[in-house]
């Protein structure tokens, strides 16, 4: 059974789309939902220790301009209640069953690292379910180094706390001047939103979620001849949390795609070339039909 709170109204910026829950399978997703209410929606999957505000305002805007956007906390992280799942598949099935409750028998999905590798299994296991696929910052399962996020992410975690800096800018972008401009703007535009914001992802979520993305690195690579769907697969060209190879991996191994790498760029390059990534993006998911060249 699902149960739904607060009304839903036309929202067209995510700055001041409201929380809602759903309550369905035991857990109450805090989730925002914004744009057109007709038309196949856009489901944002997000990245390690995210909440709904680790959402780039720009991203969200852009793609909402055109196309009915849902973005959710997953369970028990932020405001959404229950245990965080220690595996990708167990985050899948948690993200059907929160589609299905909010009605929707047909939808895109943007999966942004994490959020890619919960993308993968939805589209292998509920086929009918996704209709096109943006993969971002992202990897096979198996995929080279992505079992060495954990260590990466703890000690950029502690060189953001010695240098009083959010681990984000290490992380996600590059050391250049470039990358460092990068880094500043988009931290900026997440402190943009001043209201009903989300809570921080607790410790224990936190860990849960290295120890999935941990097995999703040592598990035998997946059989992706089996995804059919259009896929556009980006990254910034230097990804360090999830190496950019496994971003071409998944080019050459996926059968309809198209690939954009973005230069002097790492884990966040669709948030580095925002512009380019929403036109981009919307190109895409625009079309009627794609077809490998």
């Amino acid at each position: 059974m699902a149960v739904k709170t607060g009304q839903h109204h036309a929202i067209t910026a995510w700055n001041d789309a409201p929380t809602h829950t759903l309550s369905t399978g035991g857990v109450e997703f805090a989730y925002r939902e914004l744009g057109p209410g007709t038309g196949v929606p856009v489901v944002f999957l997000t990245h390690l220790a995210a909440v709904l505000d680790n959402w780039d305002p720009r991203v969200v805007d852009g793609i909402a301009a055109k196309h009915r956007v849902i973005t959710f906390d997953n369970r028990g992280v932020g405001a959404s209640s229950g245990s965080t799942p220690k595996t990708i598949e167990e985050m899948a099935r948690d993200a059907v069953t929160l589609i299905r409750a909010l009605g929707f028998d047909r939808v895109d999905l943007f999966g942004f690292s994490m959020g890619g590798m919960i993308a993968q299994v939805i589209a292998r296991e509920e086929p009918q379910l996704v209709r096109k696929m943006i993969l971002a910052g992202t990897g096979p399962a198996g995929g080279e180094g992505i079992d060495k996020v954990t260590r990466i992410s703890y000690q950029d975690t502690v060189r953001g706390l010695l240098t009083r800096r959010d681990p984000e800018e290490f992380l996600f972008f590059t050391r250049t001047p470039n990358g460092r401009g990068a880094a500043k703007e988009f931290l900026a535009r997440l402190e943009e939103r001043t209201n009903d914001r989300d809570k921080a992802i607790s410790v224990g979520a936190f860990r849960a979620q290295l120890k999935a993305i941990h097995r999703w690195g040592r598990q035998q690579p997946a059989d992706l001849a089996s995804i059919h769907q259009p896929t556009l697969v980006m990254n910034g060209a230097s990804d360090k949390m999830v190496p950019s190879k496994n971003t071409i991996d998944l080019d050459r191994r996926l059968l309809n795609t198209e690939l954009v790498l973005y230069p002097d760029a790492g884990h966040g390059g669709v948030f580095q070339f925002h512009e380019d990534f929403v036109k981009r993006a919307l190109a895409f998911l625009s079309e009627n039909s794609r077809t490998r060249a």
